[in-house]
């Protein structure tokens, strides 16, 4: 297969120099301006007056937030599947099914043609800051294999599918592509997730790969199946993928699959990349060091707002864009795209560590803080207190999920129940208390309200804990039918109906 490397090293210097030379407040503005001058003439944009708006606090004051729910009811439901011409001028060939992690329900969010080539776009500049980093990089000389979703497309309509965003990428990828993307559409697109690893497995290993991309706890299972077909090989990726240069991962917070990837990368020569892609649209590709912050792309179909998480439940929260959005706050994260979202509350909240370029960290949802007796933990808090833990305990962490524990009898204080799984052996006395000692010292030092409420034990009990064997989260997933791709184990469980039903399968399977 011809190498298309030095190809992609050309476009990469031309964006490259792009990216140097971009002032952040004047792209998203114009990006802004071009996406209401496209929808103008929808009825979402003559009733917002989209064509009489001339800076940005003029779309603040006419378009107000809206949730998902609110798009349904107000714009999608009756009309539902043909979403094209409401909020966005041009067809919608796809919906991209999503689901809460916490509740599960449903959504169809609309992907429309310029979605698509924006995406395609934000992967370019992934790579563009690869080669950047790796310059004698062959990325291209080889196959890119994306690990995607359980989830077949569905036909709603004519010229209307919905399915795995992973599924509708796979479809899409262009024709002189093809060559250089692992699986092969037919495999890509198996509904039997299991099944369909079970084939990847070994058709992989025999394939010259050189990026591989997914959620790290999918990522990891598919890695644990390849270690099984060959088991005479060191547990390292460069064993079974000799010219891996790049495993780009995303979707959740990496900190507690850390440990796990830095030992399946020894001895290779492959970079991690975090990205950051909704169903909603490509937002950010870390262009640096892992930790140091993903770069928003700002000239590619989407506008950004930011508003403080303590305001978004009020009633005239305030709303930030890159020209006054601070450094370190909480903000909740609200897009406006081509595809026909506006001032969209995406469900993610992000911290700005830098402003220009503009660098975001993904600190959790807005609908998952654990609060229920004033502790106000976010999900970033708890990722790193888990990580921190298990390192203290040489221990790495597969997945969990937390939910509070309410007092029933009077007396009783109440607390967290962490359920955990291991990725080996499941650590037992001294270790596990010891695992459950660090966690609530590290929350108490990241949070002073959680270390307030734990003082002296009076207002919170010590976490909870009940370990799980490897694995025990993905047959839950499974038996949920939520197996793979970009469905997510729930972190942070306020759902207590949810929550029992995790512990009803837990217990069934002991």
């Amino acid at each position: 297969m011809l190498d298309a490397t030095p190809l992609l090293r050309l476009y990469a210097g031309h964006r490259a120099k792009a990216l140097a030379a971009e002032r952040p407040a004047e792209a998203q503005e114009a990006e802004l301006r071009r996406l209401l001058s496209r929808a103008a003439a929808t009825p979402f944009g003559q009733r917002h007056a989209f064509a009489r708006l001339g800076s940005v606090a003029d779309f603040q004051r006419a378009t107000p937030l809206r949730r998902y729910e609110d798009f349904w009811r107000e714009y999608w439901q009756a009309a539902f599947p043909l979403l094209g011409g409401l909020s966005w001028p041009d067809a919608i060939p796809y919906l991209a099914v999503t689901s809460g992690t916490s509740t599960g329900k449903t959504k169809y969010i609309p992907v429309s043609r310029e979605m698509l080539t924006a995406n395609r776009r934000a992967v370019l500049d992934m790579f563009t800051h690869h080669l950047a980093n790796r310059p004698q990089s062959r990325v291209l000389g080889g196959r890119n294999f994306m690990l995607g979703g359980s989830t077949a497309l569905t036909r709603e309509a004519p010229g209307v599918m919905s399915g795995d965003l992973s599924g509708i990428a796979a479809k899409e990828v262009p024709l002189w592509a093809r060559p250089r993307y692992f699986p092969p559409l037919k495999e890509a697109l198996a509904a039997d997730w299991e099944a369909k690893i079970a084939r990847l497995a070994p058709l992989s290993l025999a394939t010259d790969i050189r990026t591989v991309s997914g959620t790290p706890s999918w990522l990891l299972i598919f890695f644990d199946k390849l270690a099984a077909l060959r088991p005479e090989l060191p547990r390292r990726l460069a064993s079974y993928y000799p010219n891996l240069e790049l495993l780009v991962h995303g979707g959740v917070n990496f900190a507690p699959y850390r440990r796990r990837f830095e030992a399946l990368l020894a001895g290779g020569h492959a970079e991690l990349r975090e990205i950051y892609a909704a169903s909603e649209g490509f937002i950010a590709v870390a262009d640096r060091g892992t930790g140091e912050g993903l770069r928003l792309i700002l000239d590619n179909g989407l506008f950004y707002e930011f508003v403080p998480l303590e305001e978004l439940a009020g009633p005239a929260p305030v709303r930030h864009w890159i020209a006054d959005a601070e450094t370190n706050v909480n903000y909740a994260l609200v897009l406006s795209s081509c595809a026909g979202l506006w001032a969209y509350v995406l469900g993610d909240t992000v911290r700005l560590v830098e402003r220009t370029p503009p660098r975001i960290l993904i600190t959790g949802r807005t609908s998952y803080a654990l609060s229920a007796f004033g502790e106000h933990l976010i999900d970033e808090e708890i990722e790193e207190a888990v990580a921190r833990a298990a390192a203290a305990i040489g221990a790495s962490v597969g997945d969990y999920a937390v939910a509070p524990l309410y007092p029933e009898q009077e007396g009783e204080r109440g607390g967290h129940l962490f359920v955990v799984e291991f990725a080996d052996a499941v650590p037992e006395g001294a270790a596990l208390r010891h695992f459950v000692e660090r966690l609530d010292t590290a929350l108490a030092a990241a949070n002073a309200d959680y270390g307030a409420h734990r003082s002296g034990g009076y207002g919170m009990c010590a976490p909870a804990i009940r370990a799980v064997a490897p694995g025990g989260f993905a047959r839950w997933m499974k038996s949920r039918g939520r197996l793979g791709g970009q469905h997510k184990v729930p972190r942070i469980v306020n759902d207590a109906a949810l929550f029992k039903e995790l512990l009803a399968f837990l217990d069934k399977e002991r």
